[in-house]
């Protein structure tokens, strides 16, 4: 009898079953077909990222290697239009290349190149956060307190191993404007840091027992 009604039972689970996907196969394919289509997509989007991320690799190199100063302004207008192609990897290393090649003389245009790399690039964190760092280095002798430190500002506010060197590139401005306080302020902040750079501490260190007793 329990053998009889186990095989009833299993006879109307499948003919439910049979009967679901009969009043559901329009939605069914439907669904079937989505997901396909979205699979197809991403592998195609994926291979059409590749072959950008090559061709933006192999247009770096090429106007990296045929620089000479015989064509920097064409090696300047192809290395800004590298860093308007937002790039992660090339966009900041073409904006190093012409700040150590000395391509731009302007600092607002390389501040603005900075600012597309910052805010308009799809950065990993705390890449971002190093190349925030470059920037307030990159500015720390031309730029007031205020300015320097609105720039530090999302490092020197967050747990970031960057952190570190705000702190010591805003003590070691302040120590060279005189302002000795605010120097010693941001030495020990560096030096009461749980992740702090051994080495930027060592130097604080050296700088408040040397140089500002």
């Amino acid at each position: 009898m329990e053998e009889d009604t186990a095989i009833i039972n299993n006879n109307t689970r499948n003919e439910k079953i049979k009967n679901f996907f009969i009043n559901n196969k329009k939605k069914i394919i439907l669904t079937i077909s989505i997901i396909i289509i979205l699979l197809m997509g991403y592998f195609v989007l994926k291979e059409y990222k590749d072959i950008q991320k090559i061709k933006i690799s192999d247009q770096y190199n090429l106007i990296t290697t045929e620089y000479s100063k015989n064509n920097k302004e064409n090696t300047k207008k192809a290395l800004i239009e590298l860093i308007n192609k937002k790039d992660p990897t090339y966009s900041p290393l073409s904006l190093y290349f012409i700040i150590d090649n000395e391509l731009i003389s302007e600092i607002s245009v390389i501040n603005n190149l900075f600012d597309i790399v910052i805010n308009d690039t799809s950065l990993e964190k705390e890449i971002k956060n190093l190349i925030i760092y470059k920037k307030a280095l990159y500015n720390a002798d031309k730029m007031k307190e205020n300015e320097l430190l609105e720039i530090l500002k999302p490092i020197i506010n967050s747990n970031s191993v960057w952190k570190s060197h705000g702190l010591y590139l805003m003590a070691e401005y302040f120590y060279y404007k005189d302002e000795k306080q605010k120097a010693i302020e941001f030495f020990n902040e560096l030096i009461s840091l749980k992740n702090a750079n051994q080495d930027l501490i060592i130097e604080s260190k050296k700088r408040l027992n040397r140089d500002l007793k």
